[in-house]
């Protein structure tokens, strides 16, 4: 068969993949997070074989201790950054209602723009509760549901451990595969792939937990009301530079200020929060655990969150960061082979 042929059968069974995931996206969701966490785990087990640990049982260990984290944050941080995520949606209007006021009695200049305040503040509010509300709402919905639950608990620890414990095997087998007379380019590919994903998505998922720790620690040691909730949300976004740390700092601050005002010192503590976070993750977590050879744009993650997770719901925004990654490394080959070839001009400017 023509390679060029071979080329339009690759690539309509590319589009045929394609849309089995967006038919199917929430039926694979279990079997995505199950290679997802059989991929983050992976270079552990491989550590405990090479000091002689069996692989069953470093698998099994790890599942083992896996599966207690889960339960402990389903079991006691989950719930309770639901709670207070409803709770802030539902005291939203009030706040927005108490800001309108504060402003309007130490403002009196801006009392010509009471009304036009009142309604945008008003409707702020209720859009906040509304949304609030039905995303809140939609999670318990989610959550809830008995047989999608259960599947997931179930089906996804499974995945992982079978393909952990087959997982060099697998390698192998797709390394098979390969043409062989672009193996050596393929597996180039690959292994850049593999170290963006790795270097990226392993490290920032640690460094948001951190912060997630970080933020809702501090918080709580403050006192700000929905701090847990607060901190929780800065922290597992701030994969986005930037962007956990305004949402975050704007939530906490508007949230301090109905709740501190007059009382500076603790203002001032939210804020440095917010502060000496971005100034740990920027300088020590980031250099540190994600390096700053495999950082993708902030333009670039935005647009692969919303582009995948619009096709595919939360499975493609499961998938996004790593999809981004891979689809960099592969545009960054393409222009490097572009400038290597003829239609660039290498060797020389035509004459």
């Amino acid at each position: 068969m023509p390679i060029d042929q071979q080329l339009r059968y690759w690539g309509l069974a590319g589009l045929v993949f394609i849309a089995l995931l967006w038919v199917m996206g929430d039926v694979l969701l279990p079997f995505i997070t199950g290679m997802a966490m059989a991929y983050f785990l992976n270079p552990v087990v491989t550590k405990l074989q090479n000091r002689g640990v069996p692989r069953t049982a470093a698998v099994s260990a790890l599942m083992a201790l896996a599966f207690g984290v889960v339960v402990l944050a389903g079991g006691l941080i989950i719930p309770a950054v639901v709670t207070q995520a409803v709770q802030f949606s539902e005291t939203a209007p009030d706040l927005l209602t108490r800001l309108q006021e504060f402003l309007t009695a130490r403002f009196p200049d801006i009392a010509q723009l009471e009304d036009t305040l009142r309604n945008s503040l008003s409707s702020l509010g209720e859009a906040i509760r509304d949304r609030g509300a039905a995303l809140a709402q939609g999670v318990l919905r989610s959550v809830s549901g008995l047989v999608g639950a259960l599947v997931f608990l179930v089906v996804t620890p499974v995945v992982a451990f079978y393909l952990l414990l087959d997982w060099e095997r697998l390698v192998r087998q797709i390394d098979d595969l390969l043409p062989r007379q672009h193996a050596p380019v393929l597996r180039h590919l690959a292994g850049e792939i593999d170290a963006s994903i790795a270097g990226f998505v392993r490290g920032q998922v640690t460094v948001c937990f951190i912060l997630a720790a970080y933020y809702a620690t501090a918080l709580g040691l403050i006192g700000l009301q929905f701090g847990l909730a607060i901190g929780v949300t800065a922290g597992l976004i701030s994969f986005i530079p930037y962007i956990g740390a305004i949402i975050g700092g704007a939530l906490a601050i508007g949230v301090g200020l109905w709740q501190f005002w007059g009382s500076p010192l603790e203002i001032g503590l939210v804020l440095a929060v917010f502060v000496f976070g971005q100034m740990l993750e920027g300088n020590v977590l980031v250099p540190r655990i994600v390096g700053d050879s495999v950082r993708l744009h902030p333009v670039w993650l935005l647009f692969a969150v919303s582009a995948f997770g619009a096709l595919l719901g939360f499975t493609g925004m499961l998938i996004a960061v790593p999809l981004a990654a891979s689809i960099g490394v592969l545009v960054r080959f393409g222009v490097a082979q572009y400038m290597d070839s003829k239609l660039y001009g290498k060797g020389g400017e035509p004459k």
